[in-house]
């Protein structure tokens, strides 16, 4: 009998489309679920009460949050500093509801760009923006750049050794693509670090406390990973991590 594949609900982001308000997510993200987790991808609205999360991740074995070109209000974080547009608010609701639903449903999570800043926010941590201290440049391309400059933009990373990262990766230094403003400040309660790119920012997470796995990265793993082992890995321990639901506990624990 062949095994169910696993669903990994992710989320969308609030924009607009031929004028009207509408929920999207880049296709490349809905594709490497399906194509390299060998996942199902269900699209998970952010223009709801965020006390619907709770039904939703029961209905889920995975929660994965994507990048966005938006920005986390500082608010979220407890700071009074006046965020930068675009901001999402809607999103900003619904990803830390869902976040904590899926840690306490003992759900895996796995955070990209915008979704490595969220579970830390979640968990208690905090955010800066580079562009406020200079460093910026070292993590995303010049605001003229096209697409595809911008997703070839890349800095080399150091990988903690023994870390989940370093574990799937098998490598103690990769290159990876930065598409990214902010980043993490204070890191949240219970998440270690894994990696860490130029002037020590923190590029990878793991949460060391919680039921069922959750990991992050800043970069985008999704961009056209055939040809970068890492991140073809990254979403082979996605898939594994999801279809692990599936397993008895009797199989589990043997």
């Amino acid at each position: 009998m062949l095994q169910p594949r696993p669903i990994v609900g992710v989320i969308a982001c609030n924009r607009e489309v031929e004028g009207e308000p509408a929920q999207t997510v880049k296709r490349r993200y809905l594709e490497a679920v399906e194509q390299f987790a060998e996942a199902i991808p269900l699209i998970v609205p952010s223009n709801q009460s965020p006390a619907n999360v709770t039904e939703i991740v029961a209905r889920l074995d995975a929660v994965m949050l994507t990048g966005s070109n938006s920005n986390i209000a500082p608010d979220r974080y407890g700071s009074d500093r006046a965020g930068r547009t675009p901001i999402d608010e809607g999103r900003d609701d619904v990803s830390q509801a869902l976040i904590r639903a899926a840690i306490m449903a003992a759900k895996p999570v796995f955070g990209i760009c915008r979704g490595l800043q969220e579970i830390n926010v979640a968990l208690g941590g905090t955010l800066r923006d580079l562009r406020e201290s200079g460093l910026a440049g070292l993590h995303h391309a010049p605001s003229d750049a096209s697409l595809e400059e911008t997703f070839a933009f890349e800095h080399e990373i150091d990988v903690v050794a023994n870390s989940t990262l370093y574990r799937f990766a098998d490598n103690a230094r990769l290159a990876v693509n930065s598409v990214h403003f902010q980043a993490i400040d204070r890191l949240g309660e219970g998440l270690v670090v894994n990696a860490t790119g130029p002037d020590g920012i923190i590029e990878a997470v793991w949460a060391s406390h919680t039921p069922a796995p959750v990991f992050a990265v800043q970069w985008h793993p999704e961009w056209r990973p055939e040809g970068r082992p890492h991140d073809m890995a990254f979403w082979r321990y996605l898939g594994e991590v999801a279809r692990s639901q599936y397993i008895p506990t009797s199989e589990m624990t043997a």
